[in-house]
């Protein structure tokens, strides 16, 4: 796992119960704005989010992957787990997201307080990601 995922992780393990959720929702506010230049036609939509949410992978650098993520203010959850993966991936190696593992959202401790299709959305939101580097 890449060291900005670990210690967002470990972030997370150091909380307990709703203090996560807290966390989350201060993920949420910090999710950054999509470039001027990328308009949320242009990106992917990831439909099994349970909110609107677009993604966009840009792997012309294979040492430095971008992600850029668009999802409603009133989408807390899902613009978290965007915010997450923004966080501990943007910049990071094609290499080193491929090899996170598929599940390490478990690892964030969130499975008592989020529902299990919330949680898929960010398993989704990695898988075509992953997807993405794969076919680039």
């Amino acid at each position: 796992m890449p060291p900005a995922l670990a210690e967002v992780v470990s972030d997370f393990a150091d909380m307990q119960g709703q203090d996560k959720l807290q966390l989350l929702l201060e993920f949420a506010n910090e999710l950054p704005p999509i470039p001027a230049d990328l308009e949320e036609a242009a990106m992917e939509p990831v439909p099994e989010c349970q909110s609107p949410l677009f993604l966009h992978v840009d792997a012309d650098d294979r040492e430095a992957v971008r992600l850029y993520f668009s999802a409603p203010a009133e989408a807390p959850t899902t613009r978290g787990f965007a915010a997450i993966l923004a966080t501990g991936l943007d910049g990071q190696s094609a290499a080193d997201i491929l090899a996170v593992p598929d599940d390490f959202y478990s690892e964030l401790g969130l499975a008592a307080l989020i529902s299990p299709l919330r949680l898929r959305g960010m398993s989704a939101m990695l898988t075509r990601i992953k997807r993405r580097l794969s076919n680039a």
